[in-house]
């Protein structure tokens, strides 16, 4: 079959394409609204990180309370200050999703306790029990090993 075989029309469509008009939907908004937000929402200042490396060496020879699994340093701070936080989670602990896990309860845990929190420097250390923790009784072994802290 040669080229001169082959004819130079295209044959007509039977059907209209199966694509719906544009903006359809009426419940959506059919202008761009925007960047979507992008990483995590703002802090809320209640808890800030520990960062100075001369905070961590206090925190090395600060006040001490061990309850289960748990270890909580302390040391005192700028009172205008909400109360630092930082958390050690070694890799005995689980896997990283394990760790990830109980580094965000634990967080969250802080924060609810913060307002009642002495200022300073925290530094909570997690032993390898703790994943067989349920959420509750991770929250009621912090407050026991926070009692000496609070106000």
């Amino acid at each position: 079959m040669s080229e001169t075989d082959l004819p130079t029309e295209q044959p007509q469509a039977s059907q209209a394409p199966r694509l719906p008009p544009p903006h359809v939907d009426s419940g959506r908004p059919s202008d761009h609204q925007g960047p979507t937000a992008q990483g995590p929402s703002p802090s809320l200042g209640l808890i800030w990180r520990v960062e100075r490396r001369d905070t961590f060496e206090a925190l090395r020879h600060g006040r001490r309370r061990r309850e289960g699994p748990l270890t909580v340093s302390w040391v005192p701070g700028d009172p205008d200050e909400p109360p630092r936080v930082a958390f050690t989670i070694g890799r005995r602990t689980g896997s990283a999703v394990v760790r990830n896990l109980l580094r965000r309860r634990l967080r969250m845990l802080m924060r609810e306790a913060a307002p009642t929190l002495q200022p300073g420097a925290y530094l909570v250390g997690v032993g390898p029990g703790a994943p067989a923790l349920a959420y509750d009784q991770l929250r009621a072994t912090l407050g026991k090993a926070l009692r000496d802290f609070q106000r």
